[in-house]
């Protein structure tokens, strides 16, 4: 109807408009009608601004009631309200306009590849109880916690399928290894043939074991060890005597040079030429200026010999324990040809243990007195005769032989053989005595008779042949 406001109308009054008449379309209640009645509302002139004629009074333009604050308005004071109060009320969110419809290819969400999850290494229960077994000896500190996770990991997480990539689990798999530790190789070299032999998996794993611990220390020589063993058990085998392989090498006092040259060559496999070969450079082992052999530089002890060497280095380990046990005598340098010149006729000549000091008394009293030493161990020696006691008429007057004590005053020209220690004690303090003259009556027992005078000897002589018929294999 054109005499009813629009809603444009209605709505665009301000609060500061005054209203005069009110009509309300719901009641169908009748505004109150100006002073001038009879007049048509213009409400639409009033709108599009147009002026009446000249003369006349202008139409009042109705006027609706003022609606009061729209509920947006009356929300954004509630919401100032609550600001100034310090509890801003959450602010609904208006609903988003429609968007035209599209099409159901359009609407639809780009298809998705599945997203791959990775799985955690945290998911193994191995982890866990490492992780809980770790937290209980957390009192002992980093060290300890270090340590027992490298030396439990491998085997906790084995158990739930949780085996490391850089190590193997368990002692090994049965295969036997024979894997051999030279002097000189340090823990890095150890554990990188480790796992070239394929005893462990990787030398990493070893290697950071001996890293945590410092006080893992091995030994020379060969061990039996086994394919796929975790490196804690590799570590733990090669510090076990059991595992192994000893190669030993007993050296008898008083065994000559050549018996040593023999010794050597069975026990190392080294061919025989070799090791003669070795031995006759003599001058390459630092012996003193005046030696003339390795005889009696070699000395006799039982030795563990370490794999791979040469023939020259395992005389040398034997040459090496032989200044020692001089220096360790106190005998200087300068007198050590002819202490085990002197030590090696003790160590052949005599029996017990007891009767070294006394036997090196009656060499020394000879030697003073300028008599003649009279050893048949000598004239053996040179001779080329040493597999028997006894020696002939005929080699005792060969004064081509050199070492013939029976021909030529003083001591040998050089060591009859390789003395040990209580013989070289005994060169350096013989016992105190008048003895110039000993036989041994008894070879079985070693009982030996010490005499001041001839006739004394000849008794013991004679007891010492009554002997020797009774026992014709050791003639």
């Amino acid at each position: 109807m054109a005499d009813e406001p629009s809603w444009d109308d209605i709505f665009a009054g301000t609060p500061s408009e005054k209203r005069t008449t009110t009509t309300s379309r719901r009641s169908g209640e009748t505004a109150d009608e100006p002073e001038q009645s009879g007049q048509p509302l213009q409400g639409g002139l009033a709108q599009s601004g147009q002026v009446p004629p000249s003369g006349q009074t202008p139409p009042v333009t109705p006027t609706v009631a003022d609606p009061g604050p729209s509920r947006r308005d009356l929300r954004a004071r509630r919401e100032e309200e609550e600001r100034r109060r310090g509890r801003a009320a959450p602010r609904k969110t208006e609903r988003p306009k429609r968007a035209p419809q599209a099409s159901a290819e359009a609407a639809a969400p780009p298809p998705t590849a599945p997203v791959e999850r990775r799985r955690s290494r945290w998911r193994k229960p191995g982890t866990w109880i490492l992780i809980a077994v770790l937290l209980i000896v957390v009192g002992g500190g980093g060290a300890v916690i270090s340590t027992l996770y490298k030396q439990y990991a491998p085997g906790i997480q084995s158990l739930f399928g949780g085996e490391p990539d850089d190590d193997y689990a368990g002692s090994g798999n049965g295969t036997k290894v024979e894997f051999t530790i030279v002097s000189g190789d340090i823990g890095e070299t150890i554990a990188s043939k480790l796992a070239k032999a394929g005893v462990t998996k990787t030398s990493a794993a070893t290697y950071s074991l001996l890293l945590a611990n410092k006080e893992i220390s091995f030994q020379p020589g060969t061990y039996s060890m086994f394919e796929h063993m975790s490196a804690q058990s590799a570590i733990d085998r090669l510090q076990s005597t059991s595992a192994r392989i000893t190669t030993k090498i007993v050296i008898p006092e008083g065994t000559t040079l050549k018996g040593i040259i023999s010794l050597t060559a069975s026990a190392t496999k080294i061919p025989i030429a070799k090791v003669k070969k070795a031995a006759a450079d003599y001058k390459s082992f630092d012996l003193p200026s005046n030696a003339t052999s390795l005889e009696g530089y070699l000395f006799p002890a039982t030795y563990e010999l370490e794999p791979n060497k040469t023939a020259h280095a395992y005389l040398q380990d034997m040459v090496d324990e032989m200044k020692k046990r001089l220096t360790a005598a106190g005998v200087p340098e300068s007198k050590w040809e002819r202490t085990v010149i002197f030590a090696s006729l003790i160590q052949k000549e005599a029996g017990l243990a007891a009767d070294y000091p006394k036997v090196a008394r009656v060499f020394q009293n000879r030697i003073d007195d300028g008599m003649l030493l009279q050893s048949d161990a000598t004239v053996a020696y040179g001779a080329g005769t040493t597999d028997r006691v006894t020696t002939t008429d005929a080699e005792r007057t060969d004064a081509s032989n050199k070492y013939n004590t029976y021909v030529h005053k003083g001591l040998p020209v050089g060591p009859i053989s390789n003395p040990g220690e209580i013989a070289i004690e005994a060169a350096v303090k013989p016992a105190t005595g008048t003895w110039v003259y000993f036989v041994t009556v008894n070879l079985d027992s070693g009982e030996t008779v010490f005499s001041t005078t001839y006739a004394e000897h000849q008794k013991a002589v004679t007891q010492f042949q009554s002997w020797l018929r009774a026992h014709p294999e050791y003639q």
